[in-house]
C-alpha cells in the first residue's frame, strides 16, 4: 500500500469499472448528433449590428488601404490585404482587422486579432465570394472607433456554390 492509501491494484481496478461503465453507456446516455443548419445565412445589417452593436461606422479615407482585385474570375479565392496607417502604441492601436463581402451568405468573412507589439496593423488572406459584392475591411482601435474602406469586386465564377 501506498503512503496515500491507494494501491496499485485498487486504481487499475476502479479504472476498469469506468471504462467498463462507458463502454456501456452506464454513465450517461450519448445524444444524437446535430449538424449545423444547411444554408445559414445572416443579412449585412445583423451581421454588423451582432459584431459592432449600435456602433457608427466611420469612413477610412486615406487611413486604411484595402488591395482586392476589381474583377476576381474565380470567386473561390479572392486575395485580399490590408493595411493601416495608424500608431501601434499600447494606448492607442488597432484592435481587430474585419473582412466583409455584403453579400455572401455569411458577410463577416475573417477577423484578425492584434496587438500593440505587432508594430504595424497588416493582415492579407484569401476570401470567397459568391457574387459581385462590395468588400469592406472594417478597423476597430483599442478606443472602440471603427472605420472602414469599401471596394466593389466583380467576380465572374462564384465561389461559394454558384
Amino acid at each position: 500500500m501506498s503512503e496515500h492509501g491507494f494501491s496499485r491494484r485498487s486504481v487499475l481496478g476502479t479504472l476498469g469499472v469506468l471504462g467498463a461503465a462507458a463502454a456501456t453507456g452506464a454513465l450517461g446516455r450519448p445524444r444524437q448528433a446535430t449538424a449545423q443548419a444547411l444554408g445559414m445565412q445572416e443579412t449585412l445589417d445583423a451581421g454588423l449590428k451582432r459584431v459592432f452593436g449600435g456602433r457608427p461606422i466611420k469612413d477610412a479615407g486615406g487611413l486604411v488601404k484595402l488591395d482586392v482585385p476589381l474583377i476576381a474570375e474565380n470567386g473561390a479565392v479572392v486575395p485580399v490585404t490590408v493595411e493601416v496607417n495608424l500608431p501601434m502604441t499600447p494606448s492607442n492601436y488597432v484592435k481587430h482587422i474585419y473582412i466583409v463581402a455584403d453579400k455572401n451568405r455569411i458577410p463577416i468573412v475573417t477577423r484578425v486579432a492584434l496587438a500593440p507589439e505587432a508594430g504595424q496593423a497588416y493582415m492579407g488572406a484569401n476570401i470567397r465570394l459568391g457574387e459581385t459584392t462590395d468588400v469592406r475591411a472594417i478597423v476597430e482601435q483599442s478606443d472602440g472607433t471603427l472605420l472602414q474602406a469599401k471596394r466593389e469586386v466583380k467576380v465572374t465564377v462564384g465561389g461559394c456554390g454558384g
